[in-house]
């Protein structure tokens, strides 16, 4: 996901860069006012409570834009990210955008600011007087809200710059120029994103297959965390040791060794674009894990799969590899399939419909042959990153 804040003051232009950004990087805009006259129109209940506010001849309050936002945010699963305009306009609501992204699972990216002295502002403005036939478009009042922008804006540019993620454009270049500038920065940006990924599924429904798979084409690194704990049983680890007696004895590996092996291989996966995770999380506990784990390291889950395949088909496909030298332990008897998949439902299936909330899950028909499941895959990772090229 990419979250740009857009700033600059009355005539830098903001309007037509948006529209090109929005475009070009697949963002919804948000622009308070904007989402604000559709909740008064809609009736909503939100729009209801601001309503009463504007008849009272109040402002309506940072706790109501922040709701419209957040349900704004959650309505628009599809798209690449969000492009900010008009918010934050304080310090506080500064601090209530951070909070917001951080509950969503993600962050703002950017900020950019289209810097344009003030003399250059009020000439554009008054040229622009000549056709949009507002009376306030005086070089006075013009000059007072240009002032206003820069007392309210203030605050808001140094929280950010505090943060790391502002960037200044010079906004007196020719359109063209201002453009390539903006995107140039955005590229940086999404080049040194990681692409994280979580495919779910049942057992059986090709997960780890079409993970190796993905992980081969984008060069991504694929994480299994079943094939890491047989790998420290293979070198014979300390880990290795009390993973392989936990097995021995029918106990379940606790989330601490998992967690380590996971941090590990996300420390010593240098220079990788990202990661592909198959077998975790699995419960809602590893889900809060993973997230944490990836926050630190300044990222997030990008993209969701959840590969659905009838019941009798996963059994039939469990069954038959239970025969090959691909076996899993829980291959070994159909009591011990329909155990692992019943596990997958009330344990897993929290963890997906969790995400649901906050991301982008794309289910995907794992009933068609694999090359025809894999292609759908591709289509749907392509379109939520357009500038990531194959491995």
């Amino acid at each position: 996901m990419l979250n740009i804040a857009l700033f600059g003051p009355p005539g830098a232009g903001k309007g037509t860069q948006s529209e090109f950004l929005i475009k070009k990087f697949n963002l919804f805009y948000i622009s308070t006012g904007d989402l604000l006259r559709k909740e008064l129109a809609n009736e909503t209940k939100l729009g209801l409570q601001a309503k009463s506010i504007i008849a009272k001849g109040g402002l309506v309050s940072d706790e109501i834009i922040v709701q419209i936002i957040e349900k704004t945010i959650k309505n628009n699963p599809d798209v690449n990210g969000f492009l900010f305009d008009g918010f934050p306009r304080t310090f506080v609501q500064a601090y209530i955008l951070e909070g917001l992204m951080i509950k969503l699972g993600t962050k703002l990216d950017l900020l950019i600011s289209i810097e344009v002295p003030e003399n250059e502002s009020v000439k554009r403005l008054l040229e622009r007087a000549k056709t949009s036939g507002r009376l306030d478009d005086n070089e006075e009042v013009i000059r007072n809200r240009l002032r206003e922008y820069h007392v309210k804006t203030l605050p808001v540019l140094d929280f950010f710059k505090e943060r790391g993620n502002y960037t200044a454009i010079n906004g007196v270049q020719p359109i063209a120029d201002v453009t390539n500038d903006i995107v140039k920065i955005i590229n940086d940006v999404l080049s040194k994103k990681l692409i994280n990924i979580v495919i779910f599924g049942y057992p059986g429904s090709g997960r780890g297959s079409l993970g190796k798979a993905l992980a081969q084409k984008y060069n991504l690194e694929f994480v299994a965390t079943g094939a890491m704990l047989d790998e420290e049983i293979k070198k014979n680890s300390k880990i290795g040791q009390q993973v392989k007696e936990l097995y021995e004895t029918g106990q379940l590996v606790p989330d601490e060794i998992v967690i380590r092996l996971l941090e590990q291989k996300i420390e010593n996966s240098k220079g990788v674009k990202g990661f592909i995770f198959k077998g975790y999380p699995r419960t809602l506990v590893q889900s809060y894990i993973l997230d944490g784990m990836l926050r630190k390291h300044d990222s997030s889950i990008n993209k969701i799969f959840d590969i659905q395949v009838d019941t009798l088909e996963l059994i039939r496909r469990l069954d038959k590899r239970s025969k090959t030298d691909k076996a899993m332990p829980y291959d070994s008897s159909t009591e011990r399939i329909v155990q692992r998949l019943e596990e997958h439902k009330t344990k897993t299936i929290p963890v997906i419909e969790k995400y649901k909330e906050i991301h982008d899950v794309s289910v995907i028909d794992g009933t068609p042959p694999f090359e025809q499941v894999f292609e759908q895959m591709c289509k749907e990772i392509e379109s939520s990153f357009k500038n990531l090229a194959t491995g």
